[in-house]
C-alpha cells in the first residue's frame, strides 16, 4: 500500500514518476491537471472558470480544485493507496488534505519532491508543444511555483515526509531511486 504526493516545478517529471510508480504500487494516478484538462475539453461549468487561469499560466483557484480531490479520494479504488500528481499545490491546500487524510483514515506515506533547473523545465515544456507552453506563460508558471508551491517543501520537510530528488537525470534513474524509496 502507497499513498504518495508528488512536488515539483510544471515539466519536472511528475506525471511520468507517478503514473510509473502507481502501476508499480497498483494504486490509481491521480492528477489534478488531467482532471482539470478534461473538464476543459468536456466544456463542463469548472472546465469553463478553470480554462481562464490555465490559460495565463494561473493557477485554478482552491475552491475549484478541493472538491475534485475530496470526491476522487473517496472513490473505492483509492482505498487501497494513491499518487497524487498536482495537489497539493500551497500550504493551505496540504492542511487541508492532512485534515482530509485523517477523516478517511489514508495517511500520506511520502511527498517526492523532484528538483530540476528551471531552465531545463523550460526547455522540456516547449518541446512538449502544448497550446498553453509558451516561454512567457512557461515562465510565469514557475514563478507562481516559486511563490506559491515551493513553500509546501519546508512544509512537509518540517514533519520528517520530504523525499527530495534530482529530477534531471534519465527517467529510468529517477524510478529507480524512487522504487528504492518506496520499498525502504
Amino acid at each position: 500500500m502507497s499513498r504518495l504526493i508528488f512536488l515539483g516545478p510544471p515539466g519536472a517529471g511528475k506525471g511520468t514518476q507517478a503514473v510509473s510508480l502507481s502501476k508499480i504500487c497498483q494504486v490509481p494516478h491521480i492528477s489534478t491537471g488531467d482532471i482539470l484538462r478534461s473538464a476543459v475539453a468536456h466544456k463542463t461549468e469548472l472546465g469553463k472558470k478553470a480554462e481562464f487561469y490555465m490559460n495565463a499560466g494561473e493557477l485554478v483557484p482552491d475552491d475549484l480544485v478541493l472538491d475534485l480531490i475530496r470526491e476522487r479520494l473517496s472513490q473505492t479504488d483509492a482505498s487501497g493507496g494513491w499518487v497524487l500528481d498536482g495537489f497539493p499545490r500551497n500550504v493551505p491546500q496540504a492542511v487541508f488534505l492532512d485534515d482530509l487524510l485523517e477523516a478517511i483514515q489514508q495517511p500520506c506515506d511520502f511527498v517526492v519532491n523532484l528538483d530540476v533547473p528551471d531552465e531545463v523545465i523550460i526547455a522540456r515544456l516547449l518541446k512538449r508543444g502544448r497550446q498553453d507552453d509558451t516561454e512567457d506563460v512557461i515562465r510565469n508558471r514557475l514563478q507562481v511555483y516559486r511563490e506559491q508551491t515551493a513553500p509546501l517543501i519546508d512544509f512537509y520537510r518540517s514533519r520528517q515526509q520530504l523525499v527530495s530528488i534530482d529530477g534531471n537525470q534519465p527517467m529510468e534513474v529517477v524510478t529507480e531511486e524512487l522504487k528504492k524509496i518506496i520499498s525502504s
